[in-house]
């Protein structure tokens, strides 16, 4: 199988599926507690580089939608919408979350944070699985 005989179409929209999830997630449902768990200030937040902050999420939206894409075409075409939105909150409950659990045991960070940084990644992947299983 070739790498890059995945639906590109997919790949970006199912990226800005999860990267329209993160501005809803870290804006008005848990922008104020995140920034508190974090200890920024929204002063502190616009004094960085917009351009790049933004920018370097949605590539990375991207390599994981792609490797999302990847996964269900190595898996053949008979996956249901059922099977690939569950693999896609598999991975980030199996994998995502656990990473980010054990950084932040070593870092030392709350648990709070754990939670909502969480929270975004099992929605972020749920979202792009949605968008992979209904274009394939």
């Amino acid at each position: 199988m070739n790498l890059l005989d995945v639906n590109w179409i997919a790949i970006v929209v199912a990226a800005l599926a999860g990267f329209f999830v993160g501005g809803i997630w870290y804006g008005p449902v848990m922008g104020k507690k995140w920034m508190g768990a974090v200890g920024l200030t929204e002063e502190q937040i616009k004094e960085g580089n917009m351009g790049v902050i933004y920018g370097g999420a949605f590539a990375f939206s991207l390599v994981a939608s792609w490797t999302l894409a990847h996964t269900f075409s190595s898996y053949g075409t008979d996956l249901t919408v059922t099977v690939k939105i569950l693999t896609a909150l598999g991975v980030a409950l199996g994998f995502i979350v656990p990473a980010i659990g054990t950084n932040y045991l070593f870092s030392q960070k709350g648990k709070a944070l754990f939670f909502i940084d969480a929270g975004y990644w099992l929605l972020f992947y749920t979202a792009m699985g949605a968008v992979h299983a209904w274009l394939p």
